[in-house]
């Protein structure tokens, strides 16, 4: 069966959009050679600046023949006298059958004729060339461009070839005016301006000879080689990992090589984290430390070309690099002029948000949240300086308006921790302010101090009650204000630092901070529609951390958040606990029961059975429902102890003990009885069981291979 080649040849990608695009692209013709019955045996994608293309392996010439039985009309309405009326023939004719041919099949609603039809299978290069320009076009781009002038086609950028073979025949197929040939082209610099691909399994190794590598994997390790070769002419010296900034030169080159360039020693009198975000966020340049992990004098530049024999880039890449490190020491030299303190009074002038006023009014509810955030903490037996919490969040956002920030925005925070630390402000103060957008990703740590969690968790809290109460909550795929990921920092901050906080309070307060402001004024959210709102959005960001960042079973955290989301240590230790006891065939068959309880509350309640609250254990009658009755109150009170202190592992073992009672319950006992009392104190005895021993996890959630009995 013959391979399938698509290249997508392009002016220059944005790096950061190439993998999401490549993945998409693949993703795309999987489902379409799916939907058209053309299996493969394996898809291999791969992308450079300037090309998405894909392989698919073994797929067949055509598609297969289809039988299909079609129905016509009624016999009774086919035949008059026994000959074929002009129903029979049309509907013989829209078979592509004799009228001789037609069969009769007895139905229902009566005797009716039918056809056997074989639809043939289209060539695989026909349905390619009809079907693929359309979901060329549908790839999604952050950001697209119309490059004909009149025409309706975008694309991130230009398209300027396009390959589609089948094996060795070109696939007829157009996009944006260009038609699929086996015409490629090598590297902008390097290689020859045409390439004849032959097909698509000489496809790497041809683009290979035109200096193209097209495997992301590939370029990699080819760059790995260069900087740990590169390297090796520093005695001692070790290129800094920076996976994200080996993802963009992976995406910016086709056939890289790395050239290492130095710089005065003078510069690293200047923060090393200065230093390193010119290097790596302005210019792309790796790091490189000595033995003991100091930044060394030296950097590191990936070439999109075979190297630089002559040293022309590298004296040109050292130029650019002094010029940027004299802005940036001129930046910091300008800002220990004025200190932090002092530049309070100018967030007056620096907008936080459009409807929520300055940063000197967000400061302002920073502090106020911080403080009270600190006082629960405090009274919990929390050591934190709340004086420095407090502090801290009065100058934040002072290095708004410092001069290095405006010029590398990447460094705010960090930059207003260097300059506290410099302008020699308590240790507690720096640290808090240095880490005060902390964690920014799940990857990313949380703040390493008290004071920086408070400090962190009050300022993601402001911004995500201001946007909620204007109404502007994320939907779908739109969260323009980053609103996910900084209530992700919030819980992943509380999990790591094992702060007792209830998000239902933290969120109360902070949406109170804007109380009586202009900014209120605006408000479209209030009131309970508020509190629903930001209790679902940190509901779905508590399961997010239970099931992406812990890996927990979606069962184990539905259950374990239907009893309870605003404690997140809580929660966290709840979810856990339920994780490791769920194996157990006693805690599979309690689950087992739970549904079955539910199930017969739930149709107690929608029949309007009488339910016994509280139940009265004298009116049981049966053996069974008696033992139960009585084994319930010692193990709920032993169930309650053991959680008050957290230790919900053994508190579920101890609910596994119900186990007996309750198998023999179910049983011998009918629920649904005639007896209206017995059956209210039966019901009462089970609602109680629900209520009793549901606040670790909802174990009706827990999915088991057993189906309860209705």
């Amino acid at each position: 069966m013959p391979d399938f080649l698509l290249e997508i040849g392009t002016e220059e990608i944005p790096a950061r959009m190439i993998q999401d695009a490549s993945q998409e692209l693949q993703k795309r013709v999987e489902e379409l050679l799916a939907k058209n019955s053309l299996p493969h045996q394996g898809i291999k994608r791969s992308e450079t600046p300037r090309r998405l293309a894909l392989i698919a392996s073994g797929i067949p010439a055509t598609q297969p023949d289809v039988q299909e039985q079609l129905t016509g009309p009624a016999t009774k309405v086919a035949y008059k006298d026994g000959q074929p009326t002009p129903a029979a023939h049309a509907f013989a004719k829209k078979a592509g059958v004799d009228v001789s041919q037609l069969q009769k099949v007895t139905m229902p609603k009566g005797e009716y004729l039918t056809a056997s039809v074989t639809n043939k299978g289209k060539p695989a290069a026909q349905l390619l060339a009809e079907l693929l320009p359309k979901e060329i076009a549908a790839i999604y781009w952050p950001k697209n461009m119309y490059w004909r002038a009149g025409k309706p086609e975008r694309f991130v950028r230009p398209v300027r070839w396009i390959v589609a073979l089948l094996d060795g025949e070109v696939i007829p197929l157009e996009f944006a005016g260009i038609k699929a040939g086996n015409q490629s082209r090598g590297h902008r610099i390097l290689g020859p301006q045409q390439v004849s691909i032959a097909s698509p399994s000489q496809y790497a190794e041809t683009m290979k000879g035109a200096h193209v590598t097209v495997l992301s994997a590939d370029r990699e390790y080819k760059i790995r080689k260069a900087l740990d070769a590169a390297t090796r002419t520093v005695p001692g010296a070790r290129w800094r990992e920076d996976a994200e900034l080996l993802k963009t030169v992976v995406n910016l080159t086709e056939w890289p090589s790395a050239i290492l360039g130095s710089f005065d020693k003078e510069y690293l009198s200047l923060p090393e984290e200065v230093l390193v975000t010119v290097m790596r966020d302005h210019q792309k340049y790796f790091a490189v430390e000595d033995a003991a992990g100091k930044l060394a004098p030296h950097f590191l530049a990936v070439l999109n070309t075979d190297g630089d024999p002559e040293g022309l880039i590298r004296h040109g890449n050292e130029r650019v690099l002094r010029a940027r490190f004299n802005d940036a020491r001129f930046f910091w030299d300008t800002d220990q002029k004025t200190s932090l303190v002092n530049r309070v009074e100018m967030l007056k002038a620096v907008t936080f948000q459009k409807d929520l006023g300055s940063y000197a009014a967000k400061a302002d509810r920073m502090a106020a949240l911080a403080a009270k955030l600190s006082a629960t903490l405090e009274k919990s037996g929390q050591g934190l300086d709340g004086n420095a919490v407090r502090q801290a969040a009065r100058l934040a956002k002072t290095d708004l308006t410092a001069e290095l920030v405006k010029e590398f925005t990447e460094l705010q925070g960090i930059v207003g921790g260097l300059y506290a630390k410099a302008q020699e402000l308590p240790e507690s103060v720096a640290t808090a302010i240095y880490d005060q957008y902390k964690p920014e990703s799940t990857e990313d740590s949380a703040p390493r101090t008290l004071e920086g969690a408070v400090l962190s968790i009050a300022d993601k809290a402001d911004s995500i009650a201001g946007m909620f109460a204007l109404g502007l909550v994320p939907s779908g795929s739109k969260d323009p204000f980053a609103l996910r990921r900084q209530a992700n920092g919030i819980v992943k901050t509380i999990v790591e630092h094992k702060l007792p906080l209830n998000l239902g309070h933290i969120m109360a307060d902070a949406r109170n901070g804007y109380q009586g402001s202009e900014a209120e004024k605006k408000f479209t959210l209030s009131g309970q529609a508020y509190v629903e709102a930001v209790r679902g959005f940190f509901r779905e960001r508590l399961e997010f951390y239970l099931r992406d960042v812990l890996v927990l079973a979606y069962d184990v955290v539905n259950a374990t958040l239907a009893a309870g989301a605003d404690d997140v240590v809580d929660a966290v230790a709840r979810a856990q606990a339920v994780a490791k006891v769920r194996p157990s065939s006693d805690f599979e068959s309690i689950s087992v029961a739970f549904k079955r309880m539910k199930n017969i509350l739930r149709q107690a309640a929608e029949t309007k059975k009488a339910v016994a609250e509280p139940f009265n254990p004298a009116a049981l009658k049966d053996d069974e429902e008696k033992k139960l009755a009585d084994t319930v109150p010692g193990v709920a009170k032993k169930v309650k102890e053991l959680s008050a202190s957290r230790q919900y592992e053994p508190a579920l073992h101890e609910i596994s003990r119900l186990r007996p009672p309750i198998d023999a319950f179910f049983d011998k006992v009918m629920v649904m009885v005639e007896d209206e009392n017995l059956r209210a104190q039966r019901l009462g005895l089970l609602q109680t069981l629900v209520n009793e021993f549901s606040s670790i996890a909802d174990f009706s959630e827990i999915v088991t291979e057993k189906t309860p009995r209705p």
